[in-house]
């Protein structure tokens, strides 16, 4: 296996998590649609909303990456979803599998495109820094599902 590969496989196993930390897929395990949508305390989000921001953020950095045509949602209100239950378990479920697959479609990109050149309709940004970005911002809030999982003693 050669550097960019050994890169490759380790970019990956940074997106799909678990190395130094629990992974997205881990921390949402088993949760009922009665926890996602409870507050704690003064926190100001809800699992259904940390599930949300990481899905519009991540979707929002593949398309950024694959399309010149794509436009970012306003930040930070088209980031966040006011809602702090899904409407029902199919947005829930729905809203999990778009996670998967946005996940799956950036590493496909990944393999495939040049990971050291600007992206041509950004402003310096390459595709690695994009996996960095992603894989940064999702452990982070990733980190926050399960405080509040263990907050409401619903972590093991």
């Amino acid at each position: 296996m050669d550097n960019h590969d050994s890169l490759l496989n380790e970019l990956s196993k940074l997106l799909t998590g678990g190395s130094a930390h629990a992974s997205f897929d881990r921390a949402i395990k088993g949760l009922t649609l009665d926890i996602i949508g409870k507050k704690v305390g003064a926190l100001p989000y809800t699992i259904w909303q940390l599930v949300e921001h990481i899905r519009i953020a991540q979707w929002d950095m593949l398309e950024f990456s694959k399309s010149a045509q794509h436009a970012s949602p306003e930040w930070p209100e088209g980031f966040w979803p006011k809602e702090a239950a899904p409407a029902d378990e199919n947005a829930w479920l729905t809203s999990l599998k778009q996670i998967k697959d946005d996940r799956e479609a950036f590493i496909t990109l990944m393999k495939t495109a040049d990971l050291y050149s600007a992206i041509p309709h950004g402003e310096g940004q390459t595709i690695l820094r994009e996996a960095l970005q992603i894989a940064d911002h999702n452990a982070y809030h990733t980190a926050e599902i399960i405080m509040i999982r263990r907050l409401l003693g619903d972590w093991k």
